[in-house]
């Protein structure tokens, strides 16, 4: 978000400064109190560093880069992105993701907007597309740094952010879906909400929550920053947000889900709800698992104060950071699934409910079975399913590739039949019988 310079009219600069006032009241004590998380573990001697050179830079970013002394051979990467008023370096100190990055050997990069007011650019319509100027372009630039200077690597590459950071993490979500792999946004505002065409980096009707858009509508915009007709992955998405937020405020988190659940093409209807923690309110679309494609967290009673001590964490496990290493093979039943047929005349589709029972968690998984003589796949969903007939192997695709333990996902496919609709004998996932019914 550009925050008001002296060029800007009285009745722009007013909202910027009321911005600005509530993001200090709100944030900056609670970033004095997450240094005093108690149970933290002991100071790593890896420190920040500022990296001047790091490729295009539009709009003079300053990139701050911490490299844990546990750093893993080929590290993952997550961008932390700043509140207004903030920096990379503030940001750095008040959460967790240092941390976080000690524990698990990844590496974080923490952009700092120079702007006035330190709010980075969600508005213009530089930032709200593909290598077109601005903000995006200069965070996208230290991602490539740290990809050739780290070995880090490029399939790994996560965003997270508070405030400006979270609009920030939206646009970059939209901007570069090839780039990176999943998003956390606390407290922001879906990707082109802020946009403005007068100059100007403040949308009233936006930060109020009275932007109200249509799925698609919202989708478009997000699939329009990457023209023409990028087709690959999306990013999945978490979305935090707290009822009483009045800076940007809680209709936004309804348009959020909109947008990211359009954009992957599933369902507004949850998939799974429950309630983590007292107050919270988690509700996934498009799968069950830790790992959905967008996953919501409302927050009952709360302002314009996240992350929270404890919420990194979950930003984290969402993007599957918290992994050390492989996962083991699944154990003989450890795995069930559910088969559903609904058939016709010539075809059929079938609904597939794969749970993992063991006790740790399966990555990259594939799911294999023998169809029935006469079934040929035409499409499918969920999977990459090969080949369409016979003895077929469904993998998962990148945002429910691995499954946690006690997790489910749900896949499909539409196949035509010459006579025979019956189910698979068997399932084997990663070259383990599971259990059927």
């Amino acid at each position: 978000m550009t925050c008001g310079s002296t060029h800007e009219p009285a009745a722009v600069r007013r909202p910027v400064r009321a911005l600005l006032t509530a993001l200090l009241a709100g944030v900056l004590p609670l970033l004095s109190s997450l240094l005093l998380v108690a149970g933290a573990p002991p100071a790593s001697a890896a420190t920040l560093t500022e990296v001047t050179s790091f490729g295009t830079n539009p709009s003079g970013l300053r990139m701050h880069l911490y490299v844990p002394d546990s750093v893993r051979a080929r590290p993952a990467v997550l961008v932390a992105v700043h509140y207004c008023t903030g920096s990379g370096p503030a940001f750095h100190a008040g959460t967790e993701f240092a941390s976080l990055a000690d524990r698990y050997g990844f590496v974080v990069v923490y952009p700092s907007a120079t702007r006035s007011g330190n709010c980075f650019d969600v508005s213009s319509p530089q930032a709200l597309r593909r290598d077109g100027g601005s903000d995006p372009v200069g965070i996208r630039s230290m991602v490539g740094y740290v990809e050739q200077h780290l070995n880090a690597d490029p399939e790994r590459v996560y965003v997270t952010g508070a405030s400006s950071g979270a609009m920030m993490t939206n646009v970059l979500l939209g901007d570069y879906p090839d780039v990176f792999k999943a998003g956390a946004a606390f407290m922001g505002v879906p990707h082109s909400c802020f946009a403005t065409t007068d100059g100007s980096g403040w949308n009233s009707a936006c930060a109020n929550g009275t932007v109200d858009r249509t799925p698609q509508q919202w989708g478009d915009l997000a699939r329009a920053a990457y023209p023409p007709g990028y087709s690959g992955p999306r990013p999945r998405v978490q979305i935090w947000h707290g009822t009483e937020d009045t800076t940007l405020r809680y209709p936004n988190f309804g348009e959020q889900i909109d947008q990211w659940t359009n954009v992957h093409g599933v369902s507004r209807t949850p998939a799974y709800t429950d309630q983590p923690q007292s107050g919270w309110t988690r509700t996934r679309y498009g799968g069950t698992g830790a790992q959905a494609p967008v996953e919501a967290i409302s927050i009952q009673g709360t302002g314009h104060t996240l992350p929270t001590a404890g919420m990194a964490a979950r930003a984290i496990a969402f993007f599957g950071l918290d992994a050390t290493g492989p996962g083991p093979e699944p154990s003989p039943g450890a795995c069930r699934v559910g088969y559903t047929v609904n058939a016709w005349n010539s075809g059929l589709t079938a609904t597939i409910t794969l749970t993992n029972t063991g006790t740790a968690a399966v990555r990259d998984w594939s799911l294999a079975f023998t169809l029935p003589a006469g079934q040929t796949i035409t499409s499918g969903w969920g999977a990459a399913y090969s080949p369409a007939g016979g003895a077929v192997t469904a993998r998962g695709l990148s945002y429910n590739s691995t499954l946690p333990a006690g997790a489910a996902t749900q896949i499909g496919f539409q196949a035509s039949h010459s006579g025979d609709t019956g189910k698979p004998a068997s399932f084997t996932l990663n070259g383990t019988p599971c259990t059927t019914g």
